[in-house]
């Protein structure tokens, strides 16, 4: 496994492998890797010959108040999961080689940022957009394969690809969640052995909007209630909980589609989860 430091690696590594006629997948990361990220290696390489991994936690989709100083780092350990996942090549940069001095230019993907986590996060999509465009630019990935934590994201990432015709395609694949069902998260980490339990409460409200749905309930407001009431019995602190189009994020009154996607987000202590599921896939 090749580890590169510089986007002038990055691009020499994917140019040899598009000359050999290699199909070229991606995986961007934010490091400390779990089996999430790992099942993501394993999906891209399903889908392509060679298989780079991005490691840089990106300092502009972190706001003034946020946690990117203790945000969990593990670059050794990292490297190691991606060697026995069989990842070819590494891209562990600084944050200087992709924000040099005197850059100034970003990317805005306009409606799709604007709510759910994006209106609670001021600039944190356009930080997610401008990095992930750089990284596209540098490896110019055939495929990219990102997980469904982040549904928002996702939707994010693919209106990008496709409005800038950048060639690649977006992958989304299913969250890996714990045995007892929290969604697998780095940002786990931070919470101690009480706030772990209640994190629980994610899952379960959607769990309990779910049955309710297979039961007959349409409404989204009922539905959203089933979420808020898990979250209120555990005493964490909703952020918000939503139901939408699960293309255009477009809030929905009734869930008549089965792939109408149940959005929430919420506060554990200090630690701000998120979660979401296709209300009846």
């Amino acid at each position: 496994m090749r580890v590169v430091r510089t986007p002038a690696e990055l691009t020499e590594w994917t140019e040899t492998a598009r000359r050999q006629g290699r199909r070229v997948g991606l995986v961007p990361t934010m490091g400390f890797l779990h089996q999430g990220h790992l099942s993501l290696m394993v999906a891209c390489r399903e889908r392509a010959d060679v298989t780079a991994v991005s490691i840089f936690v990106n300092p502009t989709q972190f706001g003034p108040t946020e946690d990117l100083a203790r945000y969990p780092r593990d670059l050794e350990g990292d490297l190691e999961k991606c060697r026995a996942a069989k990842v070819d090549t590494v891209f562990a940069p600084e944050a200087g080689a992709m924000y040099p001095p005197g850059h100034r230019t970003f990317v805005e993907v306009t409606g799709l940022q604007d709510g759910l986590c994006g209106g609670r996060r001021p600039g944190h999509f356009r930080g997610v957009a401008t990095v992930v465009t750089q990284l596209f630019a540098l490896a110019r990935p055939h495929v990219a394969v990102f997980g469904e934590k982040d549904w928002q994201q996702l939707q994010i990432l693919r209106r990008l690809a496709v409005d800038l015709h950048l060639g690649v395609e977006v992958v989304g694949m299913p969250i890996i969640r714990e045995p007892d069902g929290l969604a697998m998260s780095s940002r786990n980490a931070y919470l101690s052995p009480p706030e772990r339990t209640r994190a629980l409460a994610l899952s379960r409200g959607l769990a309990a909007a779910r049955a309710r749905w297979a039961a007959g309930e349409r409404g989204a407001e009922a539905l959203r209630e089933a979420v808020r009431a898990e979250l209120g019995a555990a005493e964490v602190r909703e952020d918000y909980v939503a139901l939408v189009t699960p293309d255009t994020l477009e809030d929905l009154q009734r869930a008549d589609r089965a792939d109408a996607r149940l959005l929430v987000a919420g506060f554990v202590g200090k630690t701000r989860l998120i979660d979401n599921t296709a209300i009846g896939c």
